[in-house]
């Protein structure tokens, strides 16, 4: 199999070790530009002078232990930032193992994959947390005129409530005065702030026909609790399932790893025989199958239970 392209003209992983660290060093250049406070610190560090750049004589025996700090510090943060990157290493360690450029590649390839699964992730967590703090939110408005204050200056006491850019308005509108809840409505025009065109609503009724706002805020607040309650119900009813098709997608890299321990040598059948890659192909798009027809399963299941929280809460308007 000498002549196969991704045979063994790659001996060893030291070509993609030295792609990785490549790279590594490019991303790490690249977002790690030092700042005002990073050169004051370096100076400080470097010569134990002030932060002028004058030195108090001090030679450049610290210079490199706080370099390295500096960098080890860099190279956390982009790992922290950039979590999409850990393919990459991953990738370097298979190609090292297997003695073929490929699994570099594939690494490489699934880094925008990765990053695009995090940033979904993190949207998901931004707006929950967001719905919650719509929930708070009521609950803190409906308390404060509960005890007698008038509805602006309720909503003018809360500065920082986590909904987003777009809450800052609506304090400022309730000081000086302005349309509240037109600016709840555009606040509310971001995911997980959405209760707020509730808000919106039972203000708009409590001014126009006298009703009582503590009450409208509290069913607002009964119902968006509600709807999160049923979606952590329904979803550590579906944990049975995520937990199901995680470990179907490792069963894989458990039998590479029990292959590789009875001495079958599986890397080099998948990676440098035409009969391998195809299998590899074949497994590779099988995987891929099982995961979205899963995901399709688990997005209709949650369906019904966003819909109706979502027509409750519109009854509650």
């Amino acid at each position: 199999m000498s002549g196969w392209p991704f045979g063994t003209q790659v001996s060893s992983g030291c070509a993609a070790l030295l792609l990785f660290a490549l790279s590594l060093c490019a991303v790490v250049a690249l977002r790690a530009r030092p700042g005002p406070g990073v050169r004051r610190a370096r100076l400080l560090l470097a010569g134990g002078g002030t932060a002028g750049g004058g030195t108090a004589g001090c030679g450049p025996g610290p210079a490199a232990p706080g370099r390295i700090g500096e960098w080890v510090g860099r190279l956390r943060r982009v790992a922290r930032e950039r979590r999409e990157l850990l393919c990459l290493p991953v990738g370097c360690a298979v190609a090292a193992l297997g003695k073929s450029v490929l699994p570099l590649i594939v690494g490489a390839l699934a880094v925008p994959l990765v990053r695009r699964w995090l940033a979904a992730r993190e949207r998901q967590r931004e707006r929950e947390l967001r719905e919650s703090a719509v929930i708070d939110m009521c609950g803190t408005v409906a308390g404060e005129l509960r005890a007698g204050r008038q509805p602006g200056a309720a909503v003018s006491g809360l500065r920082d409530a986590g909904l987003g850019p777009g809450w800052p308005a609506v304090p400022a509108a309730a000081r000086f005065g302005g349309d509240v809840p037109d600016a709840l409505r555009k606040a509310g025009r971001r995911p997980g702030a959405e209760g707020l065109q509730g808000v919106a609503a039972c203000w708009r009724v409590a001014v126009d026909g006298g009703a009582g706002l503590a009450a409208g805020l509290e069913r607002v607040a009964a119902a968006l609790g509600a709807e999160r309650d049923q979606r952590e119900d329904l979803r550590a009813q579906l944990a049975g399932t995520r937990s199901t098709a995680a470990m179907l997608a490792l069963l894989p890299v458990v039998a590479l790893l029990m292959g590789a321990a009875l001495g079958a040598e599986p890397l080099r059948v998948l990676l440098h025989t035409p009969t391998g890659l195809g299998c590899l192909v074949l497994g590779g798009l099988l995987e891929g199958a099982g995961i979205a027809w899963t995901r399709r399963i688990v997005r209709v299941a949650e369906g019904p239970g966003k819909t109706n929280g979502t027509n409750g809460r519109e009854r509650e308007r």
